[in-house]
């Protein structure tokens, strides 16, 4: 049976939505009065974060586990489509970070500067930021969502820039107190790096849900005929497949000869094949076309 768990996923987002525009807010802020490139791109970063949320939250609305007339088979591929936005966004925000780092690089710029305080922000950012990938992969793997899933990813990748950028801005922080004027490039340079981590992130979202969109089999149809074949009364199972995502929800269909020669026996047979199957792979709906004990078939898949 499906449960319906958007409205504990609805209650993450908010509560993350909120934290991810005090983030935005504080790296920007910080950012503009530094005049740190790398932490305006991380700012950018944050921003993705906080529309990624309101993408959840659209994406969750529409999600329902349930059929009805217009979409027989659910909504749950509503959430995969707000995942896919995510990676978007990351795509976005990597294309941003590379573009101004290319351009303080041929053009120069006028350099950064931190002082202690700022850099004390930038921890309590960092804080934030730990908190919200952590709760969010929590609660994500708990209800099995992949929307709050895929934005855990994005948020740790939050993180691992975050930690790059106040590396940066403290190598500038004691170059500026060493004075060594070569330091002011790592505010550059490590823009660099902090594009590509957000590219990988964008990558591993698209991963985890492509598979889900294009019907990839779902579970292995040699497994599917391994447990149909343990019931008593099947001689064949064959043409298998199966879609969706194994733990949530799964479609399995498979064609069955049974050793019955009347209509009630191969219904009893059909409906003990139907529960040794959910046993092992629910939540899943099954469709099963029932065949006489003289058919004979060897394909087991498509």
């Amino acid at each position: 049976m499906l449960t319906d768990r958007r409205a504990k996923v609805r209650q993450v987002l908010i509560l993350t939505l909120i934290l991810n525009l005090l983030v935005m807010v504080l790296k920007a802020g910080v950012g503009f009065l530094t005049g740190s490139l790398s932490l305006q791109a991380d700012a950018l970063h944050s921003t993705t974060d906080s529309a990624n949320n309101i993408l959840g939250l659209i994406a969750n609305r529409f999600s329902s586990p349930e059929p009805d007339r217009e979409h027989p088979y659910g909504h749950q591929k509503f959430e995969a489509l707000g995942a896919l936005g995510i990676a978007v966004f990351l795509g976005i925000t990597c294309f941003e970070i590379l573009k101004g780092a290319s351009e303080r690089i041929l053009h120069g710029g006028k350099p950064a500067t931190i002082s202690g305080w700022e850099l004390t922000i930038l921890l309590l950012v960092l804080a934030i930021n730990i908190f919200v990938a952590l709760y969010e992969r929590q609660v994500g793997r708990q209800l099995e969502s992949p929307i709050l899933i895929a934005d855990a990813k994005h948020t740790t990748s939050d993180i691992w820039v975050t930690i790059m950028v106040l590396g940066g801005l403290v190598g500038l922080w004691l170059g500026r107190l060493w004075n060594l004027p070569q330091m002011q490039w790592l505010d550059t340079i490590l823009a660099i790096p902090v594009a590509l981590l957000v590219f990988h992130s964008g990558w591993e979202v698209l991963q985890d849900n492509i598979p889900w969109l294009v019907d990839k089999v779902a579970i292995a149809p040699e497994s599917i005929s391994e447990t149909v074949m343990s019931v008593p009364g099947v001689l064949n199972c064959h043409d298998i497949a199966s879609r969706g995502l194994l733990g949530r929800q799964v479609f399995i269909e498979m064609h069955l000869i049974v050793d019955a020669e009347d209509v009630e026996t191969a219904h009893q047979i059909t409906e003990a094949v139907e529960e040794q199957l959910l046993k092992f792979y629910s939540p899943a709906r099954i469709s099963i076309h029932v065949e006489p004990p003289d058919y004979q078939s060897d394909r087991l898949s498509f």
